[in-house]
């Protein structure tokens, strides 16, 4: 017993640590993921378990895309969402329709979109949100790591995307409450088998095992585990209009778009 508590003390201590010293990535509320639950039908997130997700809306307060938190100041969506400087980037929510959570809503004070963003090809579906106040880092809001070029997160990879997407195919309504589903990633090859030449080295692949993201999660985070540690590996990007669990969705490739990320961070 003594050993088994010695180790759950190390782990314990262990995730103070990689959170105190990367800063990213370590939720203070851990994450319970069951399988492959389906956005398209839904599991509900444990609140506040991924608090790097952003929820963008209008000056309506519609949600429309979501996004990541990967610092203090910068935020990561897609360029298809089309953020502008009336939009609001809100932080720290879990259930949309309750209005009692201690949220941040911020103000967008630049939005740079990938210069070779195509609409065509969807190639590039990266841009970054820089903020116009910083957002304060607690409990319930904290920051993502974002992959490195040179990380490789291999094919049948249990990964997890997260947002307040369309639970069904042709829902009118958008869940309340953070959905959350667990996708195993595919290699490119595998990938072309559904979707042919659309995909290119700058997307990644997941799915097909009976879940799905779907409409209204576009720009939000696709994570995996490297270490102890939740990792930023895709940009929800396209897939599916029925929102079909047979075939993977797509996402803009953290990997190859990294440098690109670190060279707006560092001019601005």
């Amino acid at each position: 017993i003594n050993s088994v508590m010695n180790l759950k003390y190390l782990s314990v201590c262990l995730s103070i640590y990689l959170s105190v010293h990367l800063g990213c990535g370590i939720p203070d509320v851990p994450p319970v993921v069951t399988g492959y639950a389906r956005i398209v039908n839904g599991e509900e997130a444990v609140p506040h378990s991924w608090p790097w997700q952003v929820s963008l809306q209008d000056i309506f307060g519609w949600h429309f895309c979501g996004g990541s938190l990967i610092n203090e100041n910068w935020v990561v969506t897609a360029a298809h969402c089309g953020v502008r400087y009336i939009h609001r980037v809100i932080l720290g929510e879990h259930n949309k329709a309750k209005s009692g959570e201690k949220i941040q809503t911020l103000k967008v004070s630049m939005v740079f979109t990938h210069p070779e963003w195509n609409s065509k090809t969807i190639n590039n579906d990266i841009a970054l949100i820089k903020l116009a106040s910083p957002a304060s880092i607690e409990s319930s809001v904290s920051p993502v790591c974002l992959a490195e070029t040179n990380d490789v997160f291999a094919p049948g990879l249990k990964c997890v995307t997260t947002g307040w997407g369309v639970t069904r195919y042709n829902a009118l309504l958008t869940p309340d409450k953070l959905q959350q589903v667990a996708l195993p990633l595919l290699s490119n090859e595998d990938c072309k088998n559904y979707w042919g030449s659309n995909i290119s080295d700058v997307m990644i692949c997941a799915g097909a095992a009976g879940a799905s993201s779907c409409m209204g999660d576009s720009g939000g985070p696709l994570v995996c585990q490297k270490g102890n540690v939740w990792t930023l590996v895709g940009i929800v990007s396209w897939g599916s209009s029925t929102c079909s669990t047979t075939v993977p969705a797509v996402y803009a490739r953290v990997t190859e778009l990294r440098a690109w990320v670190d060279g707006i961070l560092a001019a601005n």
